[in-house]
């Protein structure tokens, strides 16, 4: 599913990937782990395309997103990833059903069917009943299970998770964490976990520390 061969990236002179190589199947949950400044974030950058390596590859669903123009990785990673971050990221103007609905309402699927199967979602990870809820009205868990519906809502290939129990106490994380985990499987997705936990690293199938720029 995704494929890293030899990706450097420098910023200002400065290193901050050397030589990075990795593989990762379709089914499988990796979890990353590294201290601050240690180029996490740099690496899912580049494995979603927001930005490009100064050298090697990045191929995702068989594609080198290096071949893509701007607009066309653009359509791809809408496509084909699914994000979960720490903070959330809810609109909160929008209630639960119509947060999880978003990314198929931008892809123009008729409001009947994204309802249908947003409310289906929200279902399996625990929120029936709080469809018509705002985000302000939600526990943290609830919202980070919301996220991660939103993020899985389009059937990604891919789904990237940076520190999504960064601010849920440890019983939250807990629940987050396994959800996510039965979530990727279920699909059949990929699924990658930036985290500093250690206890949330172990819920993965393998977990990597990146440090000094390498794996």
């Amino acid at each position: 599913m995704l494929k890293l061969i030899g990706v450097t990236k420098s910023y200002n002179g400065k290193a901050i990937l050397n030589g990075i190589s990795l593989t990762l199947n379709a089914g499988e949950y990796l979890a990353i782990m590294g201290e601050s400044g240690s180029g996490k974030s740099t690496l899912l950058n580049l494995i979603a395309g927001l930005d490009t390596p100064d050298a090697g590859s990045v191929e995702l669903a068989g594609l080198n997103l290096a071949d893509l123009n701007d607009e066309a990785r653009t359509k791809f990673r809408a496509a084909t990833i699914g994000f979960v971050f720490q903070a959330f990221h809810l609109l909160p103007h929008l209630n639960v059903l119509h947060n999880v609905a978003l990314p198929l309402a931008i892809a123009r699927m008729p409001m009947s069917q994204r309802d249908e199967k947003a409310r289906a979602l929200l279902n399996s990870l625990g929120l029936n009943g709080r469809e018509a809820s705002l985000p302000r009205e939600l526990s943290g868990g609830e919202m980070q299970r919301v996220a991660i519906a939103r993020a899985l809502i389009h059937e990604p290939k891919l789904v990237l998770a940076d520190e999504p129990t960064g601010n849920l106490d440890s019983g939250s994380a807990a629940t987050v964490l396994n959800l996510f985990r039965q979530q990727i499987k279920d699909r059949g997705a990929a699924g990658i976990l930036v985290t500093h936990s250690l206890a949330a690293a172990q819920t993965a199938d393998r977990i990597v520390v990146l440090k000094d720029g390498q794996l």
